[in-house]
């Protein structure tokens, strides 16, 4: 984590002393909506749920150290729910008249943004930190009960944002006046965790997988 972390820095660090010094204004702090899949690395999933992916929608707060880079945190949920039998009891999967499945990742997360003015239209970005995911599996029907924990585990980030201010820019004035919002974004992203959970009987599992998500970030 700690090599991770430092290559996202050093790789971005041309960006500090290339960066437009001259714009005064200052947007600190950042807030994301977000929504999309999440498609779980645990072996048969589609076989025990019926489908690849899960929906999964979130949100995260941020704050700029620099221009370029920010720090923050982001909590995302999903669930699925499937009739037949359950994924983490064991290597011979129970069965179940009905079983879901439920994941709560919180990330602690560092963003390096291709970012050089305020006004720029397309921003690429990069990023990455901990997670800690809780996750719970629930049988009913057959008086099985459930499977939940939490476990460590770490995320990579990569997408871009579209800055809507230039779209539309009387309604970008209007949004600031209103409600203080400096700039609004459309991002689409795409995020990979891995998060390996030692889940009783069926052994270490990995409860990442890869997430493709879209929203509007708001920076105030």
């Amino acid at each position: 984590m700690k090599i991770l972390l430092l290559t996202l820095v050093l790789v971005f660090i041309p960006l500090f002393t290339l960066a437009d010094q001259g714009d005064t204004e200052v947007v600190n702090v950042s807030l994301e909506l977000k929504g999309g899949a999440f498609f779980p690395a645990l072996p048969n999933w589609t076989k025990f749920y019926g489908r690849r992916h899960m929906p999964a929608y979130g949100g995260a707060l941020a704050y700029k150290i620099l221009r370029q880079i920010e720090v923050g945190i982001e909590g995302t949920y999903s669930n699925a729910n499937g009739n037949g039998q359950a994924l983490l009891h064991g290597n011979q999967p129970a069965l179940a008249s009905r079983v879901s499945f439920e994941l709560l990742p919180l990330d602690v997360f560092v963003l390096a943004r291709g970012i050089f003015d305020e006004d720029q239209l397309l921003v690429p970005y990069l990023g990455g930190g901990w997670t800690r995911v809780f996750y719970r599996e629930e049988i009913s029907g057959q008086g099985q009960g459930k499977v939940q924990g939490s476990t460590n585990g770490y995320h990579a980030r990569g997408g871009v944002q579209l800055l809507l201010d230039r779209l539309d820019p009387d309604s970008a004035k209007n949004f600031k006046h209103d409600f203080n919002v400096r700039h609004t974004y459309f991002f689409v992203e795409t995020k990979y965790t891995r998060a390996f959970a030692n889940t009783e009987p069926s052994g270490s599992v990995n409860l990442g997988g890869g997430s493709y998500l879209g929203g509007l970030r708001f920076e105030f």
